[in-house]
C-alpha cells in the first residue's frame, strides 16, 4: 500500500494544562469527561526504580478530576481496584472504561465513571467477551468499537478481535464483528470520523526462539464503515505504536497521529539515555486518502488516552520514554485554513 503525502494547511495550537497532582505520572490511565469535568484515573508507573534497574511496576486505583482548564485537580478519588492499559471513551452518560490490566492479569471489566455533585461514581457495565488490554477504541454514532490488544500479560501474540457495543440500546450485548484484513495488533490508534471507524498502526507480536514476544511495528491503516465493512487506506509515512488514542480530529474530515513510538529506537542503549519517543505529528485526510506531516508535538507521549474537552484534545500524562512517565497534561487544537 502506497503512502500518500501532502503538506496540509493545518495549524496546531498547543497548550499546557495543570499537571496531575502526582510527581511521576502514569502510563495507561483511563480518561474522559463527565459533568463538564475532566477525569483521569488508574494507570501504572515505576515508583522506585526503572525497569532496567529491577524496578517493579505498580498499578493504581487513584482518580483525579479537573473542572476547569485553569483550575486545580481534585482527588484523590478511587476506582474499585487498581487498573490501567484499557480503553476509555466519553459518552453522554460518562466515561466508559473497557478492559485493562492489573499486576496479575488482564480483565473483562467494563465500567462507567461519572462526576455528579462532587462525587465520582463507578458503575459496572456488561463485561467484554474475553480479557483484554493494550487495545484501542472509539465511538462512532452511538456504538463503541474496540480493536486489537492482548489477552494476557505474558502474551506472545497480539489479538485480531473487533468488538462493538451499541450504547443506544438498552440491554445491548457486545458483538464480535469481522476484523480488519491485515495482521493482528496491539497498541494501535483508533479514530472516529463521520460514520467510520479507523484503525492505524500498532504492533504485531510473535515469539522468538526463546518464546519471548518480538514486535513488528506497523504503519498500515484500515477503515470500517457499518454496512460496508473494512477497506485498507493509505499507509502512514512511518510505523506508529502506542500513540495517544482516540486520534485527535483535524477539521471535519481528518485526524491526527501525535508522536508515539516508531520503533527506530527500540534497541537503544543505554536505556537510561533514551532520548524519548518521536515527535512527528501526522495528519490524515479521509476525503482524499492522504497523509501529511504537519509539525511536531512539544511533548511526545505513548500509552495514553485522549479526551475532547473545552475545545481541546487533552493528552494527559503518559510515557515520555520507556519506563519514564510525566504528570504533565497538554491540550492541542487543530485549525484549518
Amino acid at each position: 500500500m502506497t503512502t500518500k503525502l501532502q503538506s496540509a494547511d493545518l495549524a496546531l495550537d498547543w497548550r499546557q494544562l495543570p499537571p496531575l497532582p502526582d510527581p511521576i505520572g502514569f502510563a495507561g490511565p483511563f480518561a474522559g469527561t463527565s459533568g463538564g469535568a475532566l477525569i483521569v484515573a488508574g494507570g501504572a508507573n515505576f515508583p522506585d526504580k526503572m525497569p532496567w534497574e529491577g524496578g517493579r511496576k505498580v498499578w493504581y486505583d487513584t482518580a483525579f478530576v479537573l473542572d476547569r482548564t485553569n483550575g486545580a485537580w481534585r482527588g484523590a478519588f478511587k476506582l474499585p481496584r487498581p487498573l490501567g492499559y484499557g480503553v476509555s471513551v466519553t459518552t453522554r452518560d460518562g466515561v466508559v472504561c473497557i478492559g485493562g490490566s492489573d499486576a496479575k492479569q488482564h480483565v473483562r471489566d467494563v465500567s462507567l465513571l461519572s462526576w455528579k455533585k462532587g462525587e465520582l461514581k463507578c458503575e459496572p457495565l456488561l463485561p467484554l467477551p474475553e480479557p483484554l488490554a493494550n487495545s484501542c477504541g472509539a465511538v462512532v454514532g452511538k456504538t463503541v468499537y474496540v480493536a486489537g490488544g492482548t489477552a494476557t500479560p505474558d502474551a506472545t501474540n497480539a489479538m485480531k478481535n473487533f468488538w462493538a457495543l451499541d450504547l443506544g440500546k438498552r440491554g445491548a450485548k457486545w458483538r464480535e464483528l469481522k476484523p480488519w484484513p491485515g495482521p493482528a495488533r496491539m497498541l494501535s490508534v483508533a479514530a472516529s470520523v463521520g460514520k467510520s471507524f479507523y484503525l492505524a498502526g500498532g504492533t504485531d507480536l510473535a515469539p522468538d526462539a526463546k518464546g519471548q514476544p518480538v514486535r513488528t511495528y506497523l504503519k498500515d491503516v484500515y477503515r470500517f464503515t457499518p454496512g460496508r465493512g473494512w477497506k485498507r487506506v493509505a499507509d502512514m509515512p512511518n510505523p506508529v505504536v502506542a500513540a495517544p488514542t482516540p486520534a485527535p480530529l483535524a477539521g471535519k474530515t481528518g485526524f491526527l497521529i501525535v508522536g508515539g513510538d516508531d520503533g527506530s529506537l527500540s534497541n537503544f542503549e543505554p536505556k537510561s539515555k533514551h532520548p524519548g519517543f518521536q515527535k512527528r505529528v501526522l495528519s490524515y485526510d479521509t476525503k482524499h486518502d492522504r497523509w501529511s506531516i504537519v509539525g511536531e508535538t512539544p511533548a511526545s507521549r505513548a500509552t495514553l488516552p485522549t479526551v475532547e474537552w473545552s475545545g481541546l484534545t487533552v493528552i494527559p500524562s503518559g510515557e515520555t520514554r520507556p519506563g519514564m512517565r510525566s504528570p504533565e497534561v497538554w491540550g492541542v487544537r487543530a485549525t484549518t485554513d
